[in-house]
């Protein structure tokens, strides 16, 4: 007997707590001045046990049979409890859009953000906070109230297929966009998750990677970036990842789910697993999971009611970890204003034009210029013949696949169904239907704009030869549930790029790809535009910043390297042997069955642009770099010691074009090592126009974990201001006294 068909036996047969109507005060439950945790407290006492058990584990809707009425396809699905106002939680994907990956829902559309890397690179928490409300408001409008979004594991290895959904390697920038994410999400009385928790930080053989690193390490870089997140977004749930960490699985993990969450974060939400995530009832109950997701994915349906009595009767769980587990899930929902603001039981109406502005909004504040050779960018409106090869570039722009693909508004997108490897069974390779063609000929209407698909290298150079500009889009698809191969961009495209530079040297370079990529034809060519995946208004914005009516602001959230060999891992670390496709998602019981295979992160809190400051090395472009169509400087910096060290800088706009720049404060503690981005601020400047920025240290770029806390050693610490992490043009030593970040 399933949960819900227990307990509708026990309201016909009336032995459910009744709620009395005659009660001159509300329940306590429905009394907003109390704490969302002692209000869900309340409830648990008002619900029956199989009312309790009937939260703590969720459908697969694709899989789940038999199919509740009022059960919408999409990712996950926990049914309420009306007599109690606990509202059904319908659960979808992602962190860029409402998802609709495989059109599980017929004809349904949803905007598209660009990839997480790029609203990143915008370096603002309110754009990155628009976005989220805006995905948010789609999700609620669409009767969803769970977000499986705020995506913010760091990037260790450049190539993991997952990298173009997060927030890139800084642990304070990832946290600090995250959190203001999440906090958009939730403006519309549902729930975000925050997720992977911990260190999932590849997707081949995500499932068996252990991922061990020293405790200082891991709370410097990863923990931080949740920590951070949470803190400022108050996520609903957390959700807890596939691999193991340091032997235990992440969702088994009661060092990660009940030391860190709980007792030094004092997170009041409630845990979530990964879908298939799940490998236990017992141990992972009692480690600090509070709800397994998405339970037909799993081998085993280890939060079944039958499951969960038969260890409460055993005495292996206890009837007052179940009333926690509740209680927490709850908390989330009352929290985020879920309980008191339900979600619509029909469809609303979505400004989805409104939606696409901000969309674009993200995309055209993303981008990072990162080459203009002789100011070929912006190109000339005069120009008579441009010819645009390569990337698909007359249908659409490239998005990444996996759970957080979005069917997008705008056009019917082209899809290549996958045949083989992890992702074929829930992704595709898309793009959305916003042709850069299209867009480039609206901007140009006087040029004759044509369009090679860049398949022959000598056609694609016979046919730039006599243009007087040429964009060359160049792509590297990724997915969830496997990384890709190399850093080399796919499909001979390094020999197409090289043909067309020889044939004209007005050739530009756009980049829509998932993370970093290698260019060993960079000095060829004059001009490179990263343009990340750039979401359903990606053609607009490219061809907006191509001809100069939107100035490039963005700075790489991601280092780029000159080679393989200069990352801490030169290649994906894969063991031999493994078939790492199908074990990528595979379940398997209480894990015996799936091999496991250690991964030690060696460069500790060293992420990205750490690493080649620790080794003395450059990378291509360094974390934080982007170029404008104007000119920046930074003067009169003014720097200041003591608890909370500071500078004030001038930033004037030496050029003719408006634009944004974004000074960055750097800083190396006493015990020296590698500096840490402690402060920034994206700033709007008018031609001529100049203005004193303020960058406050953030504690945690001063603090270091020792013995269990965060201690700011006293001593000189050097400051260093500049427009990325490798060009300081400002530098002073200042002195900060001890201190401690508290909690």
């Amino acid at each position: 007997m399933n949960a819900a068909r227990a307990l509708a036996l026990l309201l016909l047969a009336g032995t459910a707590p009744a709620v009395s109507c005659a009660q001159s005060a509300p329940p306590a439950w429905q009394d907003s001045t109390l704490a969302p945790e002692a209000r869900a407290a309340a409830l648990v006492r008002a619900m029956t046990h199989a009312e309790k058990l009937q939260l703590i584990h969720g459908l697969f809707p694709p899989r789940a049979q038999p199919a509740p009425a009022d059960m919408i396809p999409s990712a996950g699905y926990v049914p309420g409890i009306p007599r109690l106002g606990i509202p059904t939680l319908r659960e979808s994907d992602a962190s860029l859009g409402v998802a609709n990956q495989v059109e599980q829902r017929k004809g349904d559309v949803a905007t598209a953000l660009p990839s997480g890397l790029a609203t990143a690179a915008t370096f603002d928490a309110e754009l990155a906070r628009a976005g989220g409300a805006m995905i948010g408001a789609e999700a609620r409008a669409k009767t969803f109230n769970v977000l499986l979004a705020g995506g913010v594991n760091l990037t260790r290895d450049a190539w993991n297929g997952r990298n173009f959904e997060y927030l890139g390697e800084d642990p304070i920038l990832a946290g600090t966009l995250a959190g203001a994410a999440i906090d958009g999400v939730q403006s519309n009385h549902i729930v975000s998750t925050i997720k992977h928790f911990i260190l999932n930080a590849q997707e081949t053989g995500r499932t068996v990677l252990n991922a061990r690193i020293d405790e200082a390490a891991l709370r410097e870089s990863d923990l931080l970036a949740f920590e951070i997140a949470i803190a400022a977004g108050k996520p609903g749930s957390v959700m807890c990842a596939y691999n193991r960490i340091e032997g235990d699985y992440a969702c088994e993990s009661a060092r990660m789910l009940t030391d860190v969450l709980r007792r030094d974060w004092g997170y009041t939400g409630w845990v979530m697993s990964d879908w298939g995530a799940v490998h236990s009832t017992v141990k992972a109950a009692m480690s600090g999971l509070d709800q397994e997701s998405g339970q037909e994915l799993d081998h085993a349906i280890y939060f079944a009611p039958e499951t969960i009595d038969a260890a409460i009767k055993a005495g292996q769980i206890t009837e007052a970890r179940i009333d926690q587990m509740v209680t927490r899930i709850l908390t989330g929902v009352i929290a985020s204003g879920l309980y008191d603001h339900p979600t619509p039981t029909t469809a609303q109406p979505i400004d989805y034009a409104a939606h696409a502005h901000v969309a674009q909004r993200v995309a055209e504040a993303g981008m990072v210029l990162l080459r203009n050779q002789g100011d070929l960018l912006p190109l000339a409106k005069s120009a008579k013949k441009i010819v645009l090869i390569g990337g698909h570039a007359d249908v659409g722009v490239l998005s990444g696949g996996g759970s957080s693909q979005v069917r997008s508004v705008g056009g019917a997108p082209v899809e290549i169904p996958l045949t083989s490897g992890a992702a074929a069974s829930f992704a595709r390779i898309t793009w959305h239907a916003s042709s850069p063609l299209q867009a480039i000929r609206a901007k140009a209407p006087q040029a004759q704009v044509t369009y090679v698909d860049g398949s022959d290298p000598a056609a694609a150079a016979a046919a730039a030869r006599t243009a007087d500009m040429v964009v060359l889009f160049a792509t590297q698809w990724a997915t969830e549930a496997q990384d890709v191969d190399s850093l080399a961009l796919p499909d001979n495209q390094d020999s197409l790029i090289a043909a067309v530079a020889k044939a004209n040297p007005k050739t530009v370079v756009v980049l829509e790809t998932g993370g970093p990529v290698l260019m060993p034809w960079l000095e060829q060519v004059p001009a490179v535009l990263q343009a990340w995946y750039p979401g359903q208004r990606g053609g607009e914005a490219i061809a907006g910043i191509l001809f100069g009516d939107v100035n490039p602001s963005g700075r790489l959230p991601i280092s780029f390297p000159k080679r393989a060999d200069q990352l801490p891992r030169p290649k994906p670390v894969v063991p031999e042997g493994l078939n790492s496709n199908a074990a990528s998602d595979a379940g398997a019981g209480d894990g015996s069955a799936l091999p496991s295979w250690d991964v030690t992160y060696t460069e500790g809190a060293n992420v990205g642009y750490r690493w080649y400051a620790a080794k003395g090395t450059q990378p291509l472009f360094p974390f934080g770099y982007g170029l404008s169509y104007t000119r920046f400087a930074l003067t009169d910096a003014r720097f200041t010691g003591g608890p909370t060290p500071s500078v004030t800088v001038t930033v004037r706009n030496q050029g003719s074009r408006a634009g944004a720049v974004v000074p960055q404060l750097y800083v190396t503690g006493p015990e020296g090592g590698a500096p840490r981005l402690a402060a920034w601020k994206r700033q709007m400047l008018k031609p001529g126009e100049a203005a004193q920025v303020t960058l406050a240290a953030d504690p945690h770029a001063l603090a270091r974990w020792r013995d269990g806390h965060w201690v700011i050693p006293a001593g000189k610490y050097r400051l260093a201001v500049g427009q990325d992490s490798a060009s300081a043009t400002m530098i002073r030593e200042v002195e900060v006294p001890a201190g401690a970040i508290r909690k």
